[in-house]
C-alpha cells in the first residue's frame, strides 16, 4: 500500500467528515435567520472560492485539509450593518446559539447512523469467531477455552464474526468487568459455557492486540510454504523467488507449512540463508539474506513474500450479516450510541489512569487506518468512516474552550446565571482550551511516531 494512497484516503475521509460537520452548523444558522458569510473546508489559502445564494455566502476549499469553519455575521468580529443586526450571530437566543453550535457533532452522529445503516443493510464481513491455539497462562487458557471452538454468544449478546467478539470483550474490560461468561460450541456441536476472568488485564494492554493478551487468536488454517506474491523490492524479489516457488527446507531444517517458515525468517535478521525450494517440479537451493525491521524492540526478519491462499479453505471461515432495511436502522443507531458511550468511558478511564494514554492516535496513525481500509473495500471504508465520524461528534462535545462543546458550555452557565460571561473569562477559556488541545496533540504525535519506529 503506497504512502499516497493512504495520504488520499485520508484527505477523502476528512472532506467528508469536516463537510458533514460544517454542513450542520450552516443548516441550523440558515434556518435560525443567522447570516453565513462563508463556508470553508480546510483553513489558509483558498484553493477554490465561489459565492452563491441571495446573501453571497463564500463556499471555499482552502489549502490546510485539517478542519474547517462556518463564519456568521457577529458584531464581536465586524461592523454589522443597522438592517442586518437581527440576522448577527450574537443577537440570537441562547436557545438558537446553542442549536446552531450543537448541530456540528450532531451531524456527525447522523451521518455515523447514515453509514452504519448502509453497512447494516449490504451486509457486514467477518471471519467466524473460530479459537486458534490458546496461550499457556493467560485469562483464556485458565478459563479452559480450546483451539478449534466457536465463540457463540458473550453475556447472551450472540457473536457472528471475530470482530464483534473483540468488540465486546474490549468494553468488558473497559468497564473494569472482572468476569465475563462466554458461550462456545466445539466441532461435535458440544456447548460450553465458562467464565473469563479479566481482572488483572492492566490500562496498556487495552490495545489493537487486547484479545491475543488475553490468549485469545483466531484460527488460521494450516497453509501450505507455497509463495503466492513476491513483493517488488524486498530480499525474497532480489534473492530470485518467484510466485509459485514452495520451500521445503531453510539450512537444511524442514518446513512443513507456512507458519513455520515465517518463524525461522523473523529470527534470523540479516543471516545468510540458504532455502531448498521446488520449482517447476525441480529442486534448487536460493541464499538469502532477511532484511531486518523492528517490530515492539524486536529486531525481526523479513523477506517481503506472501503465501498462495487457498480461497475455499478461507471462504469457509468468512461470514456475511446482513438485515433488512428497518432491522438496520435500528440497529445502526444502537451501533452509533454504543460507540459515543464507549468513547466516553475510554477517554474517562484514561483521564483517571485506568487506560493508557498510548491509545490516542493521531493523523498518521489515522491515515494509515484510512488506507489500510480503503484498499481491502469499499465497505470496510464506509465502517473506517462511521467510527470516525462518531469520535470527532464525541471530542467537538468535550466541554473544552475552542470546541464546540466549550462554547455549549458557555451557553449551559449564560442560562444559569442569566447573562453571558464576560469577554476576559472567554479569552482565558480559549488560553486554557488551546493549551489542553495542544497537549493532547502532543500526546497523538508522539504515539504515532512511537508506533512507526518500534510498531
Amino acid at each position: 500500500m503506497s504512502l499516497l494512497f493512504s495520504i488520499l484516503a485520508f484527505v477523502v475521509a476528512l472532506g467528508v467528515l469536516i463537510t458533514f460537520h460544517e454542513f450542520g452548523h450552516y443548516l441550523v444558522a440558515r434556518w435560525s435567520g443567522v447570516k453565513v458569510l462563508r463556508f470553508s473546508i480546510g483553513f489558509g489559502q483558498p484553493l477554490f472560492k465561489k459565492c452563491l445564494g441571495k446573501d453571497q455566502t463564500e463556499w471555499v476549499i482552502a489549502a490546510l485539509p485539517l478542519g474547517g469553519y462556518v463564519k456568521m455575521l457577529d458584531e464581536r468580529e465586524g461592523e454589522v450593518l443597522p438592517q442586518e443586526l437581527g440576522r448577527a450571530f450574537n443577537r440570537q437566543s441562547v436557545a438558537k446559539r446553542f442549536a446552531i453550535v450543537a448541530a456540528g457533532p450532531i451531524a456527525n452522529f447522523l451521518l455515523a447512523i447514515l453509514l452504519y445503516w448502509l453497512l447494516f443493510m449490504s451486509g457486514i464481513s467477518g471471519i467466524k469467531p473460530v479459537l486458534g491455539p490458546v496461550k499457556p497462562l493467560t485469562p483464556a487458557a485458565l478459563a479452559a477455552f480450546e483451539q478449534g471452538e466457536t465463540i457463540v454468544k458473550i453475556e447472551n449478546e450472540s457473536i457472528p464474526t471475530w470482530q464483534d467478539a473483540r468488540w465486546r470483550l474490549l468494553s468488558h474490560a473497559v468497564d473494569r468487568n472482572p468476569e465475563v461468561m462466554v458461550e462456545t460450541v466445539n466441532a461435535h456441536g458440544e456447548i460450553s459455557w465458562r467464565k473469563l476472568n479479566l481482572s488483572d488485564i492492566a490500562a496498556d494492554d487495552l490495545d489493537v492486540n487486547f484479545l491475543e493478551k488475553i490468549g485469545l487468536v483466531s484460527y488460521q488454517p494450516v497453509m501450505a510454504p507455497i509463495i503466492g506474491k513476491v513483493i517488488t523490492g524486498g530480499a525474497g524479489d532480489r534473492a530470485g523467488l518467484l510466485a509459485g516457488d514452495d520451500i521445503l527446507a531453510v539450512n537444511n531444517k524442514d518446513i512443513p507449512s507456512w507458519e513455520v517458515l515465517v518463524k525461522e525468517i523473523r529470527a534470523q535478521p540479516e543471516q545468510l540463508l540458504e532455502l531448498e525450494i521446488l520449482r517447476d517440479n525441480k529442486t534448487m537451493t536460493i541464499a538469502i539474506t532477511p532484511d531486518k525491521a523492528i517490530e515492539g524492540k524486536t529486531e525481526i526478519g523479513k523477506i517481503g513474500i506472501a503465501p498462495k491462499i487457498d480461497h475455499e479453505t478461507m471462504d469457509k471461515l468468512l461470514v456475511k450479516v446482513s438485515y433488512p432495511a428497518g432491522t438496520a436502522l435500528l440497529k445502526a443507531f444502537d451501533k452509533t450510541w454504543e460507540m459515543t458511550f464507549f468513547t466516553l468511558r475510554m477517554l474517562g478511564k484514561m483521564v483517571i489512569g485506568e487506560v493508557s494514554w498510548k491509545n490516542v492516535s493521531g493523523p498518521i496513525t489515522i491515515a494509515d487506518y484510512a488506507g489500510q481500509s480503503a484498499q481491502i473495500g469499499i465497505m470496510a471504508y464506509l465502517g473506517f468512516l462511521a467510527l470516525i465520524s462518531v469520535s470527532l461528534g464525541v471530542l467537538n462535545l468535550l466541554p473544552i474552550p475552542v470546541l464546540d462543546g466549550g462554547h455549549l458550555m458557555y451557553y449551559v452557565i449564560e442560562i444559569i446565571r442569566g447573562a453571558p460571561l464576560s469577554e476576559k473569562a472567554i479569552v482565558i477559556g480559549q488560553q486554557i482550551g488551546m493549551a489542553m488541545l495542544f497537549t493532547l496533540m502532543v500526546f497523538a504525535i508522539y504515539n504515532d511516531i512511537y508506533r512507526l519506529i518500534f510498531g
